[in-house]
């Protein structure tokens, strides 16, 4: 043992000595021993700028739209506190999330393998669901092999934030989901942005610094969630060929949406999902259930399998979840009529949005369509007033978007009918009308 050792136990017999001595004076009590180091009292405070909005808003004289009681499933219709309102506020794109094919797998799954697998796979061993899930995400992405996680969230944060670290860049649309923006910060990497949507500013910025890292990783969304439009894959191949660099695509509200059988954005563009070195999804939206998963190369997905933080150290996913998605995925590909019946509602939700004047942000028809309203107060007034009379629309605002680019955020479903569609905007229309200034 070296000297340095000695002295460590040594200094480590002297503090348990005096420790002892200071029970014994105290008869005994532990509790009554000094701290050596007087620790300073917890302060954890809610920033003034939220108490302000919070004010602001409850100063408004209505309801704060958000944390609603939402009895039932996510239909077209719900109940709302006791309330019926027709729904524009779910990810359930395919109506899938209340459908009895998917319930009856849930609850099969359920009587087979109990509510949890109760460890990590890596601990407790494989389900055979697991890998089976795996296998169809990896043949819906076009990819070699998929890993599941327990949150979509967890998946991009868990992930970019291993893969990459100091020396390396990780470059991203400015309108990236808050997850793959905590994933690059957690990195360690050089994190830069680009203008939505501008590959040409994507194309300077890779210019001018790619050389100076080692890796380097591009983050899109196959769609994305405020504003509802796509980015152009075919481009974006072109420049991750040009520059050297691995592209990630986030397809959280793409897959079930895009493309003629609802596969995402590698179907719509007509481009080979083995071009893309990553594709990330979640269970949540078209599939119904929960969760996230990663589609790459075998090679990479064998390597994060043992060794990315938010897998090793989770919980597997749930039995009932798993065949949850299972089921929703045999039923994308059995009945591709709910993916044309969503494109449909879409087109008319933007056709007839455009016709009473509604501005739709960027304008592309597809399972999320934001109609612009300007102040958050505003907007959460609005959302607040439909909710009265019968649709559940939630707001968007600041901090979620930049202030003065406060929406209404509807998600289509290919369960909405026609008549659902025309209402809800026909009274968005009169309210906007009414306390929106020009």
């Amino acid at each position: 043992m070296s000297d340095i050792s000695e002295q460590r136990l040594d200094e480590k017999r002297r503090q348990l000595a005096a420790l002892l001595r200071g029970r014994r004076k105290q008869g005994g009590d532990a509790a009554a021993v000094p701290s050596p180091i007087a620790a300073p009292p917890v302060s954890l405070e809610v920033p003034e700028s939220f108490r302000q909005q919070r004010e602001r808003f409850l100063g408004m004289g209505i309801s704060l739209p958000f944390f609603r009681s939402l009895n039932g499933c996510s239909s077209p219709v719900c109940s709302m506190e006791g309330r019926p309102a027709v729904n524009f506020s779910c990810y359930n794109y395919l109506g899938l999330a209340d459908d009895p094919r998917v319930c009856a797998a849930a609850q099969a799954a359920i009587d087979t393998y109990g509510t949890s697998v109760s460890a990590s796979r890596v601990a407790s061993g494989e389900r055979p669901f697991h890998r089976s899930l795996e296998r169809r995400l990896a043949a819906l992405t076009g990819s070699e092999d998929a890993l599941v996680f327990v949150s979509g969230f967890g998946t991009n944060e868990t992930v970019i934030s291993h893969l990459l670290g100091p020396g390396d860049l990780v470059v991203h649309d400015a309108l990236i989901h808050s997850s793959a923006l905590q994933g690059a910060l957690a990195s360690g990497a050089r994190r830069m942005d680009f203008r939505h949507n501008d590959l040409g500013d994507l194309e300077q910025l890779l210019r001018r610094n790619r050389s100076q890292y080692h890796q380097c990783l591009v983050v899109v969304e196959g769609l994305y969630s405020m504003d509802g439009d796509i980015p152009e894959l075919s481009a974006l191949l072109e420049l991750k060929r040009r520059h050297g660099v691995a592209l990630m695509v986030d397809e959280a509200h793409s897959v079930g949406v895009l493309g003629e059988h609802g596969l995402g954005l590698a179907e719509f563009s007509g481009v080979d999902g083995k071009a893309v070195d990553l594709w990330m999804g979640t269970l949540s939206k078209s599939l119904a259930s929960c969760g996230g998963y990663i589609a790459g190369s075998a090679a990479l997905i064998e390597y994060l399998r043992y060794s990315v933080p938010g897998f090793v150290y989770s919980v597997g996913i749930s039995p009932p979840n798993a065949a949850a998605a299972m089921a929703a995925l045999e039923i994308l590909q059995q009945e591709p009529e709910r993916v044309a019946s969503l494109h449909r509602n879409a087109q008319l939700f933007l056709d007839v949005a455009r016709g009473l004047g509604l501005k739709t942000g960027l304008e592309q028809a597809y399972s999320v369509v934001p109609v612009m309203v300007g102040e958050s107060e505003t907007t959460v007034r609005i959302s607040a007033l439909l909710m009265d009379q019968g649709f559940n629309v939630q707001p968007a605002i600041f901090p979620a978007v930049p202030e003065g680019q406060a929406r209404l955020r509807f998600f289509v479903t290919s369960a909405h009918t026609q008549a659902q569609i025309r209402d809800v905007l026909a009274r968005t229309a009169e309210l906007m009308a009414q306390l929106v200034a020009d």
